[in-house]
C-alpha cells in the first residue's frame, strides 16, 4: 500500500519498512534487488506498513536499493522481499545521452521478396519517433506514411540495369547503348510496383488502426514497418494477404496491357518483364514461411487453430528456416536446369556463381528474418511483465540549493536510489543524474548544489505509474531520455524510472523461454 509523503514528497517505489538502510554513496549500475533482511521476509505487500515521508525517521523508511550517491562502495545483489516480487533498484543512468531501449522490435513488419533475379526484405529494427538519416532519401508521404529509398537501392538498381540490359541486347540488339536507359526505366518501374505492394500492407494497417512507421525501398526490395501486431488472427491474415494479392493484380494488368502491343518492341519487352517480375513477387511471398507474407498467413492460421499467437510464430518461423535451406540448395539447381531461365550457355561458370551467390544472400535473409520473428515473439510475450511501478526506483525530493552531500545523506536515510529536484512548493523540476554525481570528488560534495547535476524535466519525461507493456514502451520511445519521473494519477511523485533498467528488463525477458 503506497502512501504519499505529502505535498511534493515522493511515494516510495516499494512501501516496506526498512531494517537496514543502504549506504548512500554507491551509485547503481544495474537493476538489482536490495531488500532488507529480517523476520518480515514472508509478509505480503498488502500487510506492509505504510512508507513514511522521505524526510521522516530514517530507521523506519524503506531500503529499496542503494541511494544515488557514490561515497563508499556497496554490494548489489538479489535478496528476498516481503512480497517476493522482483524489483530492480532505480538509479540515474550512467550516461547522460542514453535513451529508451534500442532493442525494441517493430512488431508488424511485412517483408516482401521480389525476384527477377532480385529479392527483397530486411529484419526489423528499433523505432525512433521519426526515422533518421539512415532511413534514406524521403520520396513522399502517401497516406501520411513516409516512403524512403535506402542508399542500397541504387546498388540493386544498377544491378538490374546491367542484368536486364544484357537480356535486351539479345532480344533487341538494335537498341545499342540505349538498352541501358530502357533497363533503368524497368528498374524504376519494378520498384514502383514493389511500392504498390507495400502500400497495400500500409492501407490495410491504417484500416485496422495500426500505426505504420515508414515504408523503405532497399536492397532486395522493401519493407512496411507496422508498429503493432494485429489484434486477431483474421486481421493478421488480411494484413499479410493484401500485399501478394496486389502483386498478382499488377501482373494481371501488365498481362492485359501486353495484348495490344507487338511482342518484339521495347514496350512489349518492358510489359512482359514487369508482368513476370510481379508474378514471381506474388508467388514467392505466398510461400508459407516467416518473414514472408505467406509466413504471416500461416502464423495467423495456426494462431486461429491453437488460440496462441506464439504457437503460430514458432510454426511459421521453422517453416521459414526450412524454406531458407530449400532456397540455398534449390535455386541454383533450378536455374542450372533451365526451369527459371532460357538455359543459355554459362560463360566461364559466371552464371552458376551468380546464382549461388544470389541463393546464399536470399537464404540468409529468410533465415535471419525467421529467427528475428521468433525472438520478437518471445519478447512480446513478456512485454506485460514490464511495469513502470515495478521498475521504478525510490526517490527523495531535494531543493535546488541543497548540497550534494546533504542530498546523499537524505537518500541514504530514506533508502532511496534517486534524487528529484523540487521547487519551494514541492513541484518536481529536474532529475539528478548519477553520472554527474560520480564525477564529483567526495571532498567537493558539500560545496556542489544538486541543481548543477540535474536534467530538466519535460512533459514527455513524466510517466504514469500505471503504464505497462507496449503502452509504457510507446511513452518512452516518444521522448527518448536517460530517466523519467514516475507519478501517480494524482500527480504525486512515485519515483524515477531509468531507461537502463527497462533495457535490462528486455534482456532478461529475452533470456527466459517462452511459455
Amino acid at each position: 500500500m503506497d502512501v504519499s509523503g505529502g505535498s511534493g514528497q515522493p511515494r516510495s517505489g516499494d512501501d516496506r519498512p526498512a531494517k537496514d538502510a543502504a549506504d548512500p554513496t554507491a551509485p547503481a549500475t544495474g537493476p538489482t534487488d536490495h531488500r532488507g533482511p529480517g523476520p518480515r521476509g514472508n509478509t505480503s505487500e498488502e500487510d506492509s506498513a505504510p512508507a513514511p515521508r522521505a524526510n521522516a525517521n530514517p530507521a523506519e523508511d524503506d531500503p529499496e536499493g542503494t541511494p544515488t550517491g557514490p561515497e563508499q562502495p556497496t554490494t548489489e545483489g538479489p535478496a528476498a522481499t516481503p512480497s517476493g516480487a522482483e524489483r530492480p533498484a532505480a538509479h540515474a543512468p550512467a550516461e547522460p545521452d542514453r535513451h529508451a531501449p534500442t532493442s525494441t522490435p517493430t512488431p508488424g513488419q511485412h517483408h516482401s521478396f521480389a525476384h527477377s533475379g532480385i529479392a527483397k526484405g530486411r529484419p526489423p529494427g528499433p523505432r525512433p519517433k521519426e526515422p533518421g538519416p539512415g532511413g534514406g532519401i524521403l520520396m513522399g508521404r502517401p497516406f501520411g506514411v513516409p516512403v524512403y529509398v535506402a542508399p542500397s537501392w541504387f546498388l540493386v538498381a544498377a544491378l538490374i540495369t546491367w542484368v536486364f540490359g544484357g537480356q535486351l541486347d539479345r532480344v533487341l540488339p538494335e537498341l545499342g547503348a540505349a538498352r541501358y536507359l530502357v533497363s533503368l526505366f524497368f528498374a524504376v518501374a519494378f520498384y514502383a510496383s514493389v511500392l504498390v505492394h507495400e502500400l497495400a500492407h500500409t492501407v490495410a494497417a491504417i484500416r485496422f488502426k495500426l500505426p505504420v512507421r515508414r515504408i523503405q525501398l532497399q536492397f532486395f526490395g522493401g519493407v512496411s514497418e507496422i508498429e503493432k501486431e494485429a489484434e486477431t488472427p483474421g486481421r493478421e491474415f488480411v494484413l499479410a494477404f493484401v500485399g501478394p494479392l496486389l502483386s498478382l493484380v499488377l501482373a494481371g494488368l501488365f498481362y492485359l496491357a501486353m495484348k495490344p502491343v507487338e511482342p518484339g518492341t521495347v514496350p512489349g519487352v518492358l510489359l512482359a518483364g514487369l508482368m513476370i517480375s510481379n508474378l514471381i513477387v506474388a508467388i514467392f511471398n505466398f510461400l508459407p514461411g516467416l518473414p514472408l507474407d505467406g509466413g504471416r498467413m500461416l502464423r495467423a492460421v495456426v494462431w486461429k487453430i491453437t488460440g496462441k499467437p506464439m504457437s503460430g510464430t514458432v510454426a511459421a518461423a521453422w517453416v521459414g528456416r526450412a524454406l531458407a535451406v530449400s532456397v540455398l540448395i534449390g535455386l541454383p539447381l533450378l536455374n542450372s536446369s533451365g526451369v527459371l531461365g532460357d538455359g543459355g550457355e554459362d560463360v566461364g561458370g559466371m552464371d552458376t556463381v551468380t546464382d549461388a551467390l544470389l541463393a546464399a544472400i536470399l537464404a540468409a535473409i529468410i533465415w535471419t528474418g525467421a529467427g528475428n520473428s521468433l525472438r520478437m515473439a518471445r519478447l512480446r510475450e513478456h512485454l506485460p511483465e514490464l511495469r513502470a511501478r515495478t521498475l521504478t526506483r525510490r526517490a527523495v525530493p531535494v531543493e535546488n540549493d541543497t548540497p550534494l552531500s546533504e542530498a546523499l545523506r537524505r537518500a541514504n536515510a530514506a533508502g532511496a536510489r534517486a534524487l528529484v529536484v523540487v521547487d519551494a512548493d514541492g513541484t518536481p523540476m529536474s532529475l539528478v543524474r548519477e553520472a554527474a554525481i560520480v564525477g564529483v570528488p567526495e571532498h567537493r560534495r558539500p560545496w556542489v548544489a544538486v541543481s548543477g547535476l540535474a536534467q530538466e524535466l519535460t512533459d514527455g519525461m513524466r510517466v504514469s505509474a500505471e503504464l505497462a507493456g507496449e503502452d509504457l514502451l510507446d511513452v518512452l520511445r516518444a521522448t527518448p531520455a536517460t530517466e523519467y519521473l514516475v507519478v501517480e494519477e494524482t500527480g504525486e511523485i512515485y519515483g524515477v524510472l531509468s531507461a537502463a533498467d527497462v533495457e535490462r528488463a528486455f534482456v532478461r525477458a529475452m533470456a527466459r523461454p517462452a511459455s
